[in-house]
């Protein structure tokens, strides 16, 4: 044996593997333009998010406020095409158009509303199945989590931002609505109305209802989805909670303050609007309880049913006077259903 040869089997001996070395083609790897630049908590939940473009009558009792045409955001949630969405932005629908992410438009039709949480369901047209938001659990949420919220534009664009939750609390707004537990998000994204608040695993925790303080420092308020889960059959099955006895509503705004809480406007169409309260009234009881904030006048007035009259007691000109109101149902005022 020659020694060239020798070399090479006393090498291949001495070495393993070396006589078997081949070349190997390097590890393929994506474009990049195939990689999405999106955050792992938007790409999540993205294909449940639709955008919904809304029709009411022009002398709709919501319209008045809200106008005829809206634009919001959902979420499916059910693959079989059931939409969560706020209910400001469906309540008196005449016609819904729905776009998914891949442009498409399609029928819609209002399925159900829950005033009382401010949620409601749409369903969409079509063959399924649909692509739904993997449901979270927002009782885990805790005030300094991160967050995202993920929403669209008038154009169908998607706007997200990563959150922070400042806030985990009780809010309650001037339109006699109160939620025991509300997120409060900051940075807020402009497309609120609807958004989907999902959690750092982009599963949804929340639907974003509203933009709140002044520019630049607004944030947004979602609701939680504890607040969903529990009767959302029940909205899809009778188009509203009816295990739940609805509350009795007078349609009284009101604005709080450190000194107490004032009647500060009236809904067009509710019963309070002729009952003889004046702009500026300090409501200080309800049905002979004293008050001293907004959450205490809506938590004595809810106390009776709708249909009750509520007494409510109001500081005027150095006199207190009791103004009597016959409260409605006031899902009868709304198209809530179609």
């Amino acid at each position: 044996m020659s020694g060239r040869w020798l070399s090479v089997v006393v090498a291949a001996v001495l070495v393993p593997g070396l006589a078997l070395a081949v070349p190997r083609p390097p590890a393929p790897r994506l474009h990049p333009s195939a990689v999405s630049p999106l955050p792992s908590y938007v790409r999540k939940v993205e294909p449940a998010v639709v955008a919904l473009s809304v029709t009411a009558p022009e002398d709709a009792p919501s319209s008045v406020r809200l106008g005829a045409r809206r634009a919001g955001s959902g979420v499916i949630f059910d693959d079989r095409g059931y939409v969560v969405t706020v209910s400001y932005l469906v309540l008196d629908a005449m016609r819904i158009e729905a776009r998914t992410r891949d442009g498409a438009a399609i029928e819609a039709r209002l399925v159900g509303v829950d005033l009382d949480t401010g949620l409601a369901v749409v369903r969409l047209g079509g063959a399924g199945p649909w692509p739904a938001a993997a449901l979270g659990d927002s009782r885990d949420i805790v005030q300094g989590a991160v967050a995202g919220t993920v929403g669209v534009d008038e154009e169908n664009e998607l706007v997200h931002a990563q959150a922070t939750l400042t806030g985990v609390r009780r809010f309650s707004a001037f339109w006699e609505y109160m939620l025991p537990r509300a997120f409060i998000v900051a940075p807020a994204v402009s497309s609120w109305g609807g958004s989907a608040m999902v959690d750092e695993r982009g599963e949804l925790v929340g639907i974003v209802s509203l933009r709140l303080g002044e520019e630049p420092a607004y944030v947004n308020m979602a609701i939680p989805l504890e607040t969903f889960l529990p009767v959302k059959d029940e909205i899809i099955g009778a188009g509203r909670v009816s295990s739940r006895r609805p509350r009795p509503w007078i349609g009284l705004h009101t604005r709080a303050n450190p000194d107490g809480v004032f009647v500060d406007g009236f809904n067009e169409a509710g019963p309070a609007r002729n009952a003889g309260f004046l702009k500026g009234d300090q409501i200080v009881g309800v049905n002979g309880v004293r008050v001293r904030t907004q959450e205490e006048f809506y938590e004595q007035m809810w106390r009776r049913q709708a249909g009750d009259t509520i007494e409510v007691a109001v500081h005027r000109d150095d006199a207190v006077r009791v103004i009597p109101v016959r409260s409605i149902d006031r899902t009868i005022l709304y198209r809530t259903s179609q």
